[in-house]
């Protein structure tokens, strides 16, 4: 999964970049408008995966992984201007979803470029971009499909050009309608067919309201299909992401942290995404996954190599909690809850999954 952190200038975008990968980026410091890139990859935490490290004690652990990628570059009336640069474009369209941060704390130290604090208008602000690149490829691709019909360029396939060209019309009066293209009803062979287009309104969001250290929670909705809301108190959460042991420990307490803000945006952009985890065990190593809920056992095994896929005969599966509850794989066994399972089986979050296969 690769997120890409987004927002306006003096957002604080860096700053949740470092608190989410115990980063030590440069903060406040604007880019003019150049596109850059900071990347990290983070281990997924989950404690299932050290519970079972310490049942099965393998030579190695290893945890699901997250990308993020701050970046920066994007200004507001860009769209005024001949819209966002085409290596931008290019980076955000491969990017997975975006954790979308919007600014909340004052600041005397770093003021508003627009003078005043105004969540929501900041946020219509950026999504008023992103729309508008979007439109301009639509338009685009509207344009080349309705003069290829007029020539008669799409003799072989006219009937799929016809219909590619229905869906652009859709496409195009939702996004006049200033509406993000994440709130179309589109069907999985639509989603396929638009993936390589890499729409930025079409993409999963999570919001990052950007609250100060002393700051309280703010109402703030958005309400538009596969997007949530979440506040950070991004300063706050950067320092405490360079501590660990008793200091860590010390300061959550003093701000009445429970938890560290990286398990709760990975489990949300998890939500998000509609992902899960599943397991592989053994004494050579204990490894977390990243599956699609809803994905196959033959799914799963293309997950861990293709040639398990290619090769698969049979899955063996037991459920997480039943693994713990009977105190290992031969009490799970005794029980009868280590199954066989075949191609179409849906692997659960938090399935322990063994791939039998032949090539």
């Amino acid at each position: 999964m690769k997120l890409g952190i987004i927002g306006l200038p003096g957002a604080g975008k860096t700053t949740i970049f470092n608190a989410l990968t115990k980063g030590t980026a440069p903060v406040g410091q604007s880019m003019g408008g150049r596109f850059e890139v900071l990347s990290a990859v983070v281990d997924v935490p989950d404690t299932r995966v050290d519970v079972l490290t310490t049942m099965f004690l393998p030579k190695k652990t290893t945890y699901a992984k997250v990308t993020y990628v701050d970046v920066a570059g994007i200004q507001k009336g860009a769209s005024e201007k001949g819209g966002l640069s085409g290596a931008l474009l290019n980076h955000l369209a491969g990017l997975d979803g975006f954790l979308h941060v919007v600014r909340a704390f004052p600041s005397d130290l770093v003021p508003h470029p627009d003078g005043s604090v105004n969540p929501a208008r900041d946020l219509a602000a950026l999504d008023t971009e992103l729309l508008f690149s979007d439109l301009v490829t639509v338009e685009g691709k509207l344009a080349r499909l309705r003069e290829g019909l007029g020539k008669g360029a799409f003799k072989a396939g006219k009937a799929d050009a016809q219909a590619e060209l229905a869906l652009f019309e859709r496409l195009h009066e939702t996004l006049s309608a200033e509406r993000p293209l994440r709130q179309m009803e589109l069907t999985a062979e639509e989603e396929k067919l638009l993936r390589g287009y890499g729409f930025l309104t079409l993409k999963p969001v999570l919001i990052v309201v950007n609250i100060g250290d002393d700051q309280p929670e703010i109402p703030f909705a958005y309400e538009t299909p596969h997007s949530l809301v979440t506040h950070l108190r991004g300063k706050l959460e950067m320092e405490l992401s360079q501590l660990a042991g008793d200091d860590l420990e010390l300061f959550m307490t003093e701000y009445g942290v429970t938890e560290l803000s990286l398990g709760r945006v990975i489990a949300l952009s998890y939500d998000l995404m509609g992902l899960q985890s599943f397991f592989t065990v053994g004494e050579d190593e204990v490894r977390a996954w990243t599956l699609e809920r809803g994905a196959t056992a033959v799914e799963a095994a293309a997950a861990i190599h293709t040639d398990l896929a290619k090769g698969f005969i049979r899955a063996e599966v037991v459920a997480y909690t039943d693994l713990i509850e009977l105190g290992g794989m031969a009490g799970a066994r005794h029980a009868g809850k280590l199954r066989q399972e075949g191609k179409t089986f849906v692997v659960q979050d938090g399935d322990i999954v063994h791939i039998k296969f032949n090539i």
